[in-house]
């Protein structure tokens, strides 16, 4: 039998910054988790992005997540030995008349946008019509290398067990879960769309979509910034680029399909002046929720089992945040 104070059910971004905090509290955890190549963490870019949306407004919190997030990743990025975050620009190239006008004015109002003075700045890479702004600072987040590396140190310091949960066997009490040979204070589920239906969390509102994106080839593309124009293009290292996302709400599966890699290509072909190479497609379900806001805490009539989950597409700037709240939370009230 395995004893301890919280088993965290995932090892995304989530369930890594839970158990990053746990340990820096020196809090005794467990992880379970089955590696999945199609979770929304290993898929997505690693942006956060202080603007959102057609109106260009500044993302929910973000004047407060913004350096949080990036004191958290450069610290546990020092703990691993790993670079795990960058600053980049974003050229925000204007699909119309209406959006440059759109970005102009708030640019008057917003610190993070930029107007660009160098119209031609970029039309031996890219055709456009209307210009472009700058959004800084944005980062971009070496997932892939932050989820690998934390999870070989779970892995080496017996805090990881490989497995698919199965809901099955947990069994839960007012003051502790029992899950096969775990026994735990309490179970936090930071698993992703899978939260969505199990029995304790299954009528929250989340609100599931899907996301698409390629992976193209290009030495004609400057890798010193991230490029957005309908759809975003951001340089992943050896002159690739992760391009995409897509949010479908009506899917059957997490399989890519040929309709977005036939739109997209369309896309680039049109935006880019030079050739690419497709050299992947990729695509995964992203636990969203109706109101665009994150589930944290415990649940009201089961004390011992509580959720860190629903960050949609701003897991990488909304994770470490609510981490440290729900552990500052469970640990010194």
């Amino acid at each position: 039998m395995i004893k301890t104070e919280f088993l965290i059910v995932g090892q995304g971004i989530t369930g890594t910054f839970l158990s990053w905090y746990f340990n820096r509290s020196k809090r005794a955890f467990v992880v379970i988790d089955h590696y999945d190549s199609s979770s929304s963490s290993q898929v997505a870019a690693g942006i956060i992005n202080p603007v959102t949306g057609r109106r260009i407004v500044k993302t929910w919190m973000i004047d407060e997540l913004l350096p949080f997030a990036l004191n958290a990743y450069e610290e546990i990025g020092q703990h691993l030995g790993i670079n795990t975050i960058s600053k980049k620009t974003m050229i925000d190239f204007f699909p119309s008349v209406q959006m440059m006008s759109s970005f102009t004015e708030r640019a008057h109002q917003d610190d993070y946008l930029k107007l660009s003075t160098d119209f031609s700045a970029f039309k031996e890479q890219f055709n456009y019509d209307f210009g472009f702004g700058e959004i800084e600072p944005c980062y971009l987040v070496n997932l892939k290398e932050l989820l690998l590396f934390w999870r070989i140190e779970l892995k080496r310091n017996n805090l990881l067990i490989e497995d698919n949960f199965d809901e099955k066997q947990l069994k839960v009490n007012e003051n502790h879960v029992v899950y096969k040979d775990v026994y735990a204070d309490k179970i936090i589920f930071c698993n992703g769309i899978y939260s969505s239906t199990n029995k304790f969390f299954r009528n929250l509102p989340f609100a599931l979509n899907k996301g698409e994106a390629l992976i193209i080839y290009s030495d004609k593309i400057s890798e010193k910034y991230i490029y957005k124009k309908g759809i975003t293009l951001v340089p992943i290292g050896k002159n690739l680029f992760w391009t995409g996302s897509s949010h479908e709400w009506n899917f059957t599966d997490n399989l890519p399909s040929k309709s977005f890699l036939e739109k997209t290509t369309g896309i680039l072909s049109n935006w880019l002046r030079h050739p690419f190479e497709v050299v992947d497609h990729l695509a995964s379900i992203r636990p969203a929720t109706v109101e665009r806001r994150p589930f944290v805490g415990m649940h009201p009539y089961f004390p011992s089992v509580g959720i860190l989950n629903g960050m949609g597409t701003k897991g990488c700037s909304l994770s470490s945040y609510f981490a440290q709240q729900l552990v500052s939370h469970l640990t010194k009230n």
